[in-house]
């Protein structure tokens, strides 16, 4: 079984690459609209249960998952890969960890 985590450098090359894939926000509204990252899609963990076949189309590709430190999206990449999603990541260290390594213009909380 692969790695469930990647870390926020290799998610930033796939984003400057061009790579094609799903970044997926899985925090709250008021969390995403305080701080996110560009071309990520919201999906709360609260939500996501009722909510799912809105992925449906990403099925098959790949899906890099963020929180706030990583703890949720960690949650939701077993849980997705649980009900067969087959290339699904958490990214370590959630948002805090992209504002501290990649983007340090994005606010901490």
């Amino acid at each position: 079984m692969p790695p469930l985590e990647i870390d926020c450098r290799s998610v930033k090359q796939k984003l400057d690459s061009g790579h094609s894939f799903l970044l997926l926000d899985c925090r709250e509204q008021h969390e995403y609209d305080h701080v996110h990252i560009d071309d990520s899609r919201l999906l709360p963990m609260s939500e996501i249960q009722e909510r799912v076949g809105e992925l449906d189309e990403h099925r098959g590709e790949e899906i890099v998952v963020y929180c706030h430190h990583g703890m949720r999206s960690l949650q939701v990449t077993a849980w997705l890969t649980q009900i067969g999603f087959t290339n699904v990541k958490s990214m370590q260290g959630g948002i805090d960890a992209w504002s501290c390594e990649i983007d340090e213009t994005k606010p901490r909380y």
